[in-house]
């Protein structure tokens, strides 16, 4: 079983990337989301949660995300040991999901952070969607309805494009030019050869 890595900067098209290929019967595991059900569900990460955090960050058997947030922006160490707890369990939950795909040439994991998480040793390649800030932002202020001083510290959070297209084995360009349907199909044609 091939694993890919599909990741890109806040706007980017990631995601629209990866409706793409499940189109073509690819499954897709958005980390993002599955981390969001896992901090409600797994009870490994409510343990170490409560154990640094308190019992009352959960409320009617769901993480306080509100309360998750302002420990984490109020100690920076925080962040890396809440990390320290997600992630491991994010990633466990992708391999036994990925295990369980049968009959596809691979299977995508869509992660924000997947270099910075360390997702990307879970997988064969890895690619990133690149768009350039001017479109992002535009997205973003579009779609989230949000400033452009808060669009920048989100981009600012983030490892910059430039890293990621580094790191990236391949490259998905979305810039409202070149056709995202004809890369992703041109991705699925190697799809024999993406881990040579």
């Amino acid at each position: 079983m091939l694993k890919i890595g599909i990741t890109g900067g806040i706007g980017s098209g990631k995601s629209a990337v990866c409706e793409l290929f499940r189109l073509h019967g690819i499954p897709v595991f958005n980390a993002d989301t599955e981390a969001k059900k896992l901090n409600d569900t797994s009870p490994i990460i409510r343990e170490k949660l409560t154990r640094l955090f308190g019992n009352d960050l959960y409320e009617n058997n769901s993480l306080n995300r509100q309360k998750l947030a302002s420990f984490i922006f109020s100690n920076a160490d925080n962040l890396q040991k809440v990390n320290a707890i997600i992630h491991p369990e994010v990633a466990a939950h992708f391999e036994k999901w990925a295990n369980e795909q049968k009959s596809t040439p691979f299977v995508i994991i869509e992660a924000a952070i997947l270099f910075e998480s360390g997702f990307d040793k879970f997988v064969n390649k890895t690619i990133t969607v690149y768009a350039s800030e001017k479109t992002r932002m535009e997205r973003i202020a579009k779609r989230d309805n949000v400033s452009i001083a808060q669009i920048k510290t989100r981009m600012n959070s983030q490892m910059p494009e430039e890293e990621k297209i580094r790191q990236a084995n391949f490259v998905i360009i979305n810039d409202n030019r070149e056709s995202l349907i004809a890369q992703v199909e041109a991705l699925m044609n190697l799809r024999f050869s993406i881990i040579s």
